[in-house]
This record gives structure tokens, sequence and C-alpha cells, in this order.
């Protein structure tokens, strides 16, 4: 069984590869390469999506009473996201450092690459930046506490979950006390053998 779940997993990791090719051919697409840290648009791509811009002016005025009264409540969640992403910076920093587990890069996980489309606003670019910290957070705790999972307790679920992270494809089948004893705070090779390569290594 257990070799079953690592194959299945396996495909599933073979999927994302193509979709990141998928990304990459949609670049191609609608008209942009990466340069460094910034996303530039050719500038007849760039013409072409100022057309699709809502004004500002008219977007500050509420068309939506159930949207206008939500907004304490979506821009209420900046505290506790705050008080988390110093949390988990500090713990990673720490708890990581006695553990010699690989640091999760914040960087990789809060991402604002939506500032450099021509067709949202000033609002919209702010409200995409709330949004893309706050996920961003919350993706970088899960990556944080997938790999502080991976050290202390990797063994696998008797039932499928609804969501796993990319660490839980090595850990121990549930019931296999021998897969476990070898897992189990294995420091020299659970952060190196997840992936078939050295790339977490620090």
């Amino acid at each position: 069984m257990g070799s079953t779940i690592r194959e299945i997993l396996a495909k599933i990791e073979a999927l994302n590869n193509d979709l990141r090719e998928e990304y990459e051919r949609l670049s191609h697409k609608y008209g942009f390469s990466f340069q460094q840290k910034k996303i530039i648009f050719l500038e007849e791509v760039r013409r072409r999506n100022k057309a699709f811009k809502f004004p500002t002016w008219k977007y500050v005025i509420p068309t939506n009473f159930r949207h206008f009264l939500s907004i304490p409540f979506i821009y209420g969640m900046i505290i506790p996201a705050l008080i988390l992403d110093i949390f988990l910076t500090v713990f990673q920093y720490t708890a990581f450092s006695l553990y010699k587990i690989p640091k999760v890069k914040r960087s990789e996980y809060i991402i604002y690459d939506r500032r450099f489309l021509d067709y949202l606003n000033f609002i919209q670019k702010t409200n995409c930046l709330y949004c893309s910290y706050v996920n961003g957070v919350f993706a970088y705790a899960v990556e944080i506490g997938a790999r502080t999972e991976r050290y202390w307790c990797p063994i696998k679920a008797a039932n499928k979950p609804k969501f796993s992270h990319g660490w839980y494809r090595d850990f121990a089948d549930y019931g296999n006390p021998e897969d476990w004893n070898t897992k189990f705070k294995d420091e020299e090779k659970a952060f190196i053998d997840a992936y078939g390569d050295k790339c977490f290594v620090k």
C-alpha cells in the first residue's frame, strides 16, 4: 500500500510540473516576461490592458451595501495576520535552528506581482496587496507547520485528508512502526528525501 500511495503522490508532483509549464505558456500568450523581480508586459499589451481599467473615482463609490458592511471584518484580519507572521518568524528562527530544519523563505510565499497589471486601479491594487499578504502568511504558516510535522510526527492519516502539504508524501504509512522509527526526528535525511534532492539543506 505504501508504494502505491507514493506512486500516486509522485504523479501529483508530475502534474504540478506540468502546471508550471502551463504558466510559462500563458506568459507567452498574454505578452509578459519576468525580469528579476519585475513582470514586464509588451507595450501593445499594456495599451490594451489599460483600456479595461475601471476609474478609481468610480470604484470608491459603494455600489453594493453588503460589500460595504463587510469592510471592517475583512480588513480587521490584518491584526491577527501580522501577529501570526511575527510569531511564525520567531518560531522558525529559534526552533528550526535547534532542530536543524531548513528555514522557510518567507519571500516565496508572500508574493505581490499583481501591481504590474495595468487594468487594475489604485484601490484594486491595494486590495490585491492585502489579499496577497494575508493569504501568503497563511501559506507560510502551512509550510512551517508542515516541516515541523515532518520532523516530529511524520505519520500519514488512516483516511485521506482533505488537504495535504508537500512533505506529506514522505510520511510513514499509518500502522507501520518500522517506517515511523526510521523517519521520526531524522534530521539527516528528512529534508532531502522529501523532494528527491538537496535543495532544502542549509
